[in-house]
């Protein structure tokens, strides 16, 4: 610990977001509920995953916290070029599947961690995966990302969100998962930012997430849409589960602590579908979201 807070207060205060983001997504859904699943790691620590359950916007939802330590397993240590010493990881992780494909995937991960040489860091974002994108949703999402950043630092957004750009990216498929967010990893104290300045823009970031995503989900949940559109979410979803499970850092740290298989994975979508060559018709709307799932896009439309 580099501040004033202890670690365990971080994990408190994790908690508290975790159960003010479950409330808002309940109250925005209208019919659906969490079930919560308490579950302990042999290694040291546990967490509460809770899984949406019955929604009518939401067809698959997790919101999941985790506090764990222990001895820090080799894979971690030679990846990340750590020296020997224990660890201890706290974090909330959320993805967000909806019934229709007018309303965005969503992913939101908030982390802390901390090592008994003194070792620690922040890391977390958000991104937005719309099925189809609509620019000015695109906007809405990015302004209010910007103006959460410029309150702690102006070059956060900037910074962050040419990181998201590279992070959400799939290689194989030279596409970005979705439109971006922002990402941001090891954050320590340095001379323009304390500790408590880096948690308190950290447990800010958390908190945003249930106001941007309710919006869309109140904005978009009765937009029309066919079967052809249905056909393409699950095209989508195809893509989203090979950047979890090919590329996302975050799932490979959580196999490799041993971590709890059925919470790291609760992003998978309820179903998902490949299909060989598919090709979009030239001039359709799924051709021109292909277009847009590029990097370096300005997003925030000029007043």
């Amino acid at each position: 610990m580099a501040g004033s807070i202890t670690k365990e207060q971080i994990a408190e205060d994790f908690k508290r977001i975790q159960d003010h983001i479950c409330e808002q997504l309940t109250q925005a859904d209208g019919a659906g509920h969490f079930a919560e699943d308490l579950w302990t790691r042999d290694s040291g620590g546990g967490g509460r995953t809770r899984i949406f359950q019955s929604g009518k916007i939401i067809a698959k939802g997790g919101v999941a916290f985790s506090a764990v330590h222990g001895p820090t397993p080799e894979k971690i240590l030679k990846k990340l070029k750590l020296e020997q010493a224990d660890f201890f990881a706290t974090g909330v992780s959320i993805v967000i599947h909806p019934h229709s494909p007018m309303v965005p995937i969503i992913h939101m991960n908030i982390r802390y961690f901390e090592m008994s040489n003194g070792t620690y860091w922040f890391g977390g974002g958000i991104d937005l995966t719309p099925h189809y994108v609509d620019e000015e949703d695109a906007s809405y999402f990015h302004q209010q990302l910007k103006g959460l950043c410029d309150q702690y630092n102006e070059n956060y957004y900037t910074k962050f969100k040419s990181w998201a750009d590279d992070y959400f990216y799939i290689p194989h498929r030279e596409e970005t998962r979705g439109i971006g967010g922002i990402f941001f990893d090891r954050l320590t104290a340095n001379e323009e930012n304390s500790f408590e300045s880096i948690f308190e823009f950290v447990k800010a970031v958390g908190m945003l997430f249930p106001d941007i995503y309710t919006h869309y989900m109140a904005k978009n949940k009765a937009l029309p849409y066919t079967e052809q559109e249905q056909k393409w979410q699950a095209l989508r979803r195809g893509r989203y589960v090979e950047f979890n499970l090919v590329w996302d850092a975050g799932t490979k740290f959580g196999l490799d602590t041993n971590g709890r298989t059925e919470s790291i994975l609760m992003s998978m979508p309820p179903q998902a579908n490949w299909e060989y060559m598919h090709q979009p018709a030239i001039g359709s709307k799924e051709a021109q979201t292909l277009a847009l799932l590029k990097k370096g896009i300005n997003w925030i439309k000029e007043e």
